[in-house]
């Protein structure tokens, strides 16, 4: 094997797959993240030799020496993305070219070697094939892909590791939402923030979420469902939720979302959002938007609608805001027209029921 944009994977078929009728129980109420296919992609990286070694093999544990650059010097990213059932029978994946992408974008920034673009999207393709049948039919349901990579090289200086270990997992994933989509209530935090200016915001790092942790263990003390985070500098300015982007629609139809300016992480379902709202006629502003004034418009009704949105939950209406001074609420605090209707567009693009203007939806099988 060589170490070119494009690898020739090894197959070793998992001799012991999950029985067809077990594997028929768990996807009846997957939930997230619980549950995990038969195989795994792994591919190695060495400095001077490039990617190689490309597997598709039963999923198991990773041996890793305790001297291991990532448990020190947290070398590691991640991405997230989902392949639908067909309504062929086929499978299909929504903009793994952007994922692809994104992921280069964050190892360039975690000084880690990048896994080509053709790479990354063949081992997503060799996972499925091999996992088909992990694919959920319910109409709810999608095969969640977990690519990620970290530094393997055994060594204790703080400097980029010269070794990589890349490797995709999958998981059969239900609908996000029980009983409907409903909208959720959010704490702003004041004590913490995400990134600032310089640091890996942009990226889609652990660390990142990491840091997440406890202001969301604080909006959970408060009753909320997600953690709303300001800027780094002002803390005035509203940046994007725990693991989502955020959304503002006003009563002249326009929609303003928070620009990208390196601390707020560049979305997928962000971009198509931007994409759809434009096509349908939205005046779409990338413009810093405070508090304060996410207040003063809820309480003036200017402020008609708030949603985030990301790959899990697609799109989600904000309802409640909470902070230590008290609580208002977005419109009726119900889920408005505009945000649901480009819920139903995207998801209706992403599992091929409607039509794909956009060239959005990748065939695997």
């Amino acid at each position: 094997m060589n170490g070119g944009e494009t690898l020739d994977f090894e197959i070793r078929p998992n001799t012991q797959p999950v029985a067809a009728a077990e594997r028929s129980a768990l996807m009846a109420n997957p939930g997230f993240g619980r549950i995990f296919t038969d195989h795994m992609v792994t591919v190695r990286y060495a400095e001077g030799k490039g990617w190689y070694d490309a597997r598709v093999e039963p999923r198991g544990p990773i041996p890793m020496d305790p001297a291991s650059a990532v448990l020190h010097y947290a070398q590691e990213i991640f991405e997230g993305l989902k392949a639908y059932r067909a309504a062929d029978g086929g499978v299909t994946m929504f903009r793994p070219d952007a994922n692809a992408a994104r992921f280069r974008n964050s190892a360039q920034r975690l000084a880690m070697a990048p896994v080509p673009d053709r790479l990354f999207l063949d081992s997503l393709e060799a996972l499925i094939r091999a996992d088909r049948d992990w694919v959920p039919t319910d109409p709810e349901g999608s095969l969640y892909l977990r690519p990620f990579q970290y530094a393997s090289e055994v060594f204790l200086g703080v400097k980029p590791s010269s070794e990589y270990l890349f490797l995709v997992i999958a998981s059969p994933v239900g609908s996000y939402f029980k009983g409907g989509v409903q909208p959720v209530s959010v704490w702003v935090s004041r004590d913490y923030t995400r990134a600032a200016p310089g640091g890996t915001g942009a990226a889609k790092c652990g660390g990142n979420y990491a840091a997440s942790l406890v202001a969301q263990a604080e909006a959970i003390e408060h009753g909320c469902d997600q953690v709303v985070f300001l800027d780094a500098v002002e803390q005035k300015y509203v940046e994007e939720l725990g693991g989502m982007n955020v959304f503002y629609v006003f009563d002249d139809g326009s929609i303003t979302t928070p620009p990208l300016t390196g601390s707020i992480l560049p979305g997928i379902t962000r971009e198509s959002v931007l994409r759809l709202a434009a096509d349908k006629g939205h005046v779409v502003r990338e413009e810093q938007y405070s508090y304060e004034q996410w207040r003063a418009d809820a309480a003036s009704g200017r402020l008609r609608e708030a949603f985030a949105c990301g790959t899990a939950a697609v799109i989600t209406p904000i309802g409640t805001v909470r902070d230590a001074d008290g609580e208002f609420t977005v419109g009726e605090g119900k889920a408005g027209d505009v945000t649901m209707g480009l819920r139903e567009q995207l998801v209706s693009i992403q599992r091929g029921t409607a039509p794909d203007p956009y060239g959005w939806v990748h065939r695997v099988l």
